[in-house]
């Protein structure tokens, strides 16, 4: 074969330095866009031999190997696939990758983000020039009487092709690294890319340092299947004391180790794989010694190719804190980590593989194109992902409850992302109640509609001195408009209009710091579900708008009316004076004259002060701290907490009787300071003085 010089047909400006710019998200992506080079020509032959229109040698064994040499600055690629002729060399290098450039490089030219350049994937082979000033192509066709062909280019349009002197059917690739990307001739760093992109893919890879000395090792001679390799044979004679014959062992030179699983677990039916296997994957993949709590094998044919396997971590940080690792494959060649398009976000915090052939990719192979199929992947995991947890949740109900702590962020995550997950799973989700009992949404809204009922029974009713029951008596307030028809139809009318009764469910944010709360919330029978998450409270928000009946509202909202002790009508004019006269000597004594203060006759004497704050307030204070609003006044907005005096207490009772004492001012201040203590954190400057004023009521006690 003459030499043949020849110019790449770009018309517009050299595409090189555009694919070094920016076609290519990362440098070292050249490696796999190689290595999968490699393993299409190699399937491609086993597919001629399969239709008769090739004989692979007996001993063939497919693999592509990946040669480093430092001194050299070279990195070769060399596959044993169908190789190429200089006719397809010229047809697959000079001109296919290269078909419609001009019209590429128009489009594309001005771009900054590849985002829009689909399906161009022979540009995929010159990914090389983002690390090599020259490359050199050596190949031999598997055709009968093919003839060897060395094609060189140094990244510019120009090219030289002449015969060549390969022998054996493949390709080899050999780049001259830039003085840039001599990281890629050492062999660790050319390892850890292989491992990032190659792992799985369906070829046999070989990773070697060029002129390194041979590596031995020693095995029992019964296991050496080529004797050529066999250095020395050695006998190992029992040890001093032990019995036994003599041990037959022979050196062989180091059987070289593939960096590629071929059959990776995503790609065996669920029924062939164990718990063992999906664990030891699991470790293998993600370097997570910890074990997920479970699984879910994906395996779907029709109407797409897709397989995979997610795994549920355990997850025991703020969400904000949690990152998962969903990888991407294609065909096994990995692709990215963590597609937005493919894998719905708030599956982000699973770990685990998908293998989808059938994604259109673009150019670079590491974004995808978003169009209808792709959101039909997406829905499909996402529903695979619904099935399996309300699957376990009906078969076993035991184990979900277990993992429920862990895994509801995730699925509350979901549900507020997107709208079909979370009608899949509504009937899914649970609630821990006081006594750490699960209940669905369901058997909260039946339970506390039930304690409802009863209070309005008791209610209902009322005791004469002498403990005789009489019905209390009802009065019901005609509707203005009732009284003006005459006819009785302005009260339905009315009633129509009326909003619909709505069942409270209470909840816990923190069960120590809420304890005085809780505590009292239990003693009157009521119950209450732990919602300790920072995203509970968008989640409640979300149920509230599913569920027109119901509201959630924190137990320390305001003081539930069954902690409350009635007042006798006679003393209700004592206990408003007790009122007024207690929220002006707070108001004065904390010097707040705006101070938000209630008396109240509570049923637990035990209990001095405490505060509440509006469900309404704290969630706008939730938002604001959300959109870094924080540090306004919240007091704005109305948010501040209201100081609630219980007048049964023998301190709150000190304060009224002893208006002018030198302690009403220590006292005044340190029931605030408890009650706040219990609804919020105090502030450092707020801390201080009250470790001090706890002092100072110490060292009273011993005077």
């Amino acid at each position: 074969m003459a030499m043949k010089k020849g110019s790449l047909s770009i018309d517009s400006e050299n595409i090189f330095p555009i694919i070094k710019k920016w076609v290519y998200s990362d440098h070292d992506i050249f490696m796999r866009e190689l290595v999968s080079n490699g393993c299409d020509a190699i399937t491609k032959l086993k597919k001629l031999d399969m239709m008769g229109e090739y004989e692979l040698p007996a001993d063939y064994k497919a693999k592509i190997q990946v040669i480093v040499n430092p001194e050299e600055k070279t990195l070769k690629f060399i596959d044993n696939g169908l190789g190429m002729t200089a006719e397809e060399v010229e047809e697959y290098i000079t001109r296919i990758a290269f078909s419609g450039a001009t019209q590429f490089l128009e489009k594309y030219k001005d771009k900054t983000t590849d985002d829009e350049m689909i399906g161009h994937f022979g540009l995929g082979f010159y990914s090389a020039f983002m690390v090599a000033d020259e490359v050199h192509i050596d190949s031999l066709s598997y055709q009968k009487d093919a003839v060897p062909v060395h094609w060189v280019s140094e990244g510019g349009t120009e090219y030289e092709m002449e015969e060549g002197t390969k022998e054996g059917v493949g390709t080899e690739i050999t780049l001259f690294l830039n003085e840039d990307s001599l990281e890629f001739a050492n062999e660790y760093r050319a390892r850890e890319v292989l491992e990032k992109y190659c792992s799985f893919m369906p070829v046999e890879i070989f990773l070697s340092k060029a002129n390194a000395p041979e590596e031995y090792e020693t095995i029992d001679e019964a296991d050496v299947l080529d004797t050529d390799k066999v250095v020395e044979h050695i006998t190992e004679e029992p040890k001093e004391g032990e019995e036994g014959e003599p041990k037959k062992k022979a050196k062989i030179v180091k059987r070289p180790v593939s960096l590629s699983d071929t059959k990776p677990l995503w790609g065996k039916n669920p029924s062939e794989c164990e718990k063992e296997d999906y664990i030891a994957f699991y470790r293998k993949v993600f370097m997570d010694y910890k074990e997920p709590l479970f699984w879910i094998h994906l395996n779907m044919d029709y109407p797409f190719n897709l397989k995979g396997i997610l795994y549920f971590p355990k997850i025991n940080t703020e969400y904000d804190s949690i990152e998962g690792t969903i990888k991407l494959y294609n065909n096994q060649v990995f692709i990215a980590d963590n597609i937005k398009e493919v894998i719905p976000e708030f599956l982000m915090v699973l770990k685990g593989v998908i293998d989808c052939p059938d994604l259109p990719l673009n150019v670079s192979r590491s974004a995808l194109q978003n169009d209808g199929f792709v959101n039909k992947v997406a829905d499909y995991i996402s529903k695979k992902v619904a099935d399996k947890l309300n699957g376990m949740f009906k078969t076993d109900r035991e184990s979900y409850e277990k993992y429920w702590d862990d895994i509801s962020p995730f699925i509350k995550f979901g549900c507020l992302k997107d709208e079909k997950f979370g009608e899949k799973v509504k009937d899914s989700i649970l609630f821990k109640n006081l006594d750490h009992k699960y209940l669905t949404l369901e058997d909260c809204i039946a339970e506390n509609s039930k304690k409802a009922e009863t209070d309005a029974d008791t209610n209902e009713t009322a005791k004469t001195d002498d403990g005789e029951v009489v019905e209390a008596e009802v009065v019901e307030e005609p509707a203005d408009n009732a009284a003006e028809s005459g006819d009785g139809t302005g009260a339905a009318d009315a009633d129509e209009e009326k909003e619909p009764e709505k069942v409270t469910i209470y909840y816990v944010t923190d069960e120590q710091q809420q304890s005085q709360y809780v505590k009292m919330f239990k003693a009157q029978g009521q119950d209450a579900v732990i919602l300790t998450h920072n995203i509970d409270s968008p989640f409640v928000t979300y149920l509230e708008q599913k569920h027109e009946n119901v509201k959630f509202s924190r137990i320390d909202s305001d003081v539930h009316e069954s902690m409350k002790a009635d007042v006798a009508e006679e003393d209700k004019e004592a206990f408003q004076k007790t009122t007024d006269s207690l929220v002006e000597i707070f108001r004065k004594e904390l010097g707040n004259d705006s101070l938000d203060v209630k008396v109240e006759n509570l049923k637990d004497d035990s209990v001095a002060s405490m505060a509440v704050l509006s469900e309404e307030s704290r969630r706008m204070e939730e938002m604001m701290r959300m959109y870094g609003m924080g540090g306004m006044d919240a007091g704005m907005f109305g948010s501040k907490a209201t100081l609630i005096l219980n007048a049964n207490h023998p301190l709150v009772k000190f304060v009224v009787e002893h208006k002018r004492s030198k302690n009403v001012s220590i006292i005044c201040k340190q029931l605030y300071d408890l009650a706040m203590l219990a609804h919020k954190p105090l502030n450092p400057e707020e801390m201080t003085a009250f470790v001090q004023r706890s002092n100072e009521i110490m060292l009273l006690l011993t005077k």
